[in-house]
């Protein structure tokens, strides 16, 4: 069992994710760079969490895509 995240991390992820569907990937680096260009978010710590979460839900969309 993982951690439990934040709605608030939940909801800007997403938000972005499906904002700019073509930027994101699975890779946590290129996601943290990209939140980081697109987002006004000063939080290193806050960066991250976001950056992960889309990492996590483009992986939760690509599995949903093999599986159709």
């Amino acid at each position: 069992m993982g951690r439990i995240r934040p709605t608030f991390i939940k909801r800007t992820a997403m938000e972005l994710a499906n904002r700019y569907p073509k930027l994101f990937t699975t890779d946590f680096e290129t996601n943290k760079r990209i939140v980081k260009e697109i987002a006004d978010i000063d939080s290193k710590e806050f960066i991250n969490k976001v950056a992960g979460y889309i990492t996590h839900y483009q992986k939760i969309l690509q599995r949903e895509k093999e599986n159709q």
